[in-house]
């Protein structure tokens, strides 16, 4: 599908800061118009042939530049439940990269050069979201130490506790991504998103971005989910018992039931930077515009920095050897 402007034809994609569609064309705010049915093979607006990966849902037409969404892959198995809409545009993203690294004294010089960050695209990546009721049961000793002193003697008393914790906990909602060309460490650090926003899915916040349906189903990715569930229950647990100055374990438990489970697409923006052969990818969260990334280093600002410090050591080894020489 394509979504088509009612009053001049042009291409209308979602604008995060307008919140609304929006016609770059003409200006017209929410004047779309949906024209479904579009093929997988060709461009629905000038019927140049698209070339789409196995798990592309929204692309962008090579040849007149306009954004497509495919029917077939967002409806059926592959229809999300739910979406969480971008909230920072692509302005907004340049502008968060630049702050984040203007001060990157030895990133090259076109790394945030607008050539280079007018590439960005925003991405809506592919989660499974799942929910469980979880129980922790914890049997074990605590001691508490205390230490004061009377004159020239110190004096220790340890107090021993039997701890004992049947703790309920409720998880809404734990993220995984299902996009296997996502690196899963770098969408954890994506983390945390705001789900208030969360929105019953609608196709047309596709428009102006690219996109992936699953690349994983949802029980092969669960051990993921199992895993975030078990390392905040152990933090919760721990954070129970901080008042201990040490704690012995005799037993303990998690059962974990899963609940629920939903589809959801969530927004990013991607930076690639080519530099010396290699690709720097850089992510920003397309909500909140938390930032992941490193920096490549400057081969030649590194080497000026050297020379330069060298230079000003050899001077003031130089003017230290006339002082002396004087003396």
């Amino acid at each position: 599908m394509i979504f088509k402007c009612q009053n001049c034809g042009g291409n209308v994609v979602y604008s995060p800061e307008k919140g609304a569609m929006y016609c770059p064309h003409c200006e017209g705010i929410d004047s779309h118009q949906k024209m479904e049915g579009s093929s997988e093979e060709a461009c629905p607006n000038c019927g140049a042939p698209v070339e789409i990966g196995q798990f592309v849902s929204a692309s962008k037409c090579e040849h007149c530049g306009n954004y497509i969404v495919f029917d077939k892959r967002i409806e059926g198995m592959y229809e999300p439940n739910l979406i969480l809409p971008f909230k920072i545009g692509k302005e907004k993203a340049k502008e968060i990269l630049k702050k984040e690294f203007k001060k990157k004294a030895f990133t090259p010089a076109g790394f945030l050069s607008d050539a280079a960050l007018d590439k960005m695209e925003g991405t809506y990546v592919p989660f499974w979201l799942y929910d469980y009721m979880a129980n922790y049961t914890f049997d074990g000793e605590g001691t508490k130490v205390r230490t004061w002193r009377r004159g020239n003697t110190e004096y220790t008393e340890t107090s021993f506790y039997h701890i004992v914790r049947d703790m309920d906990i409720d998880f809404d909602k734990i993220p995984v991504d299902a996009s296997v060309g996502m690196d899963d460490q770098i969408m954890d650090l994506m983390e945390p998103y705001d789900y208030t926003i969360l929105e019953k899915f609608q196709d047309k916040y596709m428009s102006g971005f690219m996109g992936e349906v699953f690349n994983e189903p949802s029980g092969k990715l669960e051990p993921r989910a199992k895993e975030k569930a078990k390392n905040d229950s152990e933090a919760l647990l721990k954070e129970s018992m901080s008042a201990y100055s040490s704690i012995r374990t005799h037993h303990k438990n998690l059962d974990l039931n899963k609940n629920g489970l939903s589809y959801a697409l969530f927004p990013v923006w991607v930076y690639t930077y080519s530099y010396h052969n290699e690709k720097y990818p850089f992510y920003i969260n397309g909500q909140t515009g938390k930032v992941v990334g490193k920096t490549p280093l400057s081969v030649q600002k590194l080497m000026g920095y050297g020379a330069t410090v060298f230079a000003a050591c050899f001077t003031m080894l130089t003017l230290l050897k006339m002082v002396l020489e004087v003396l």
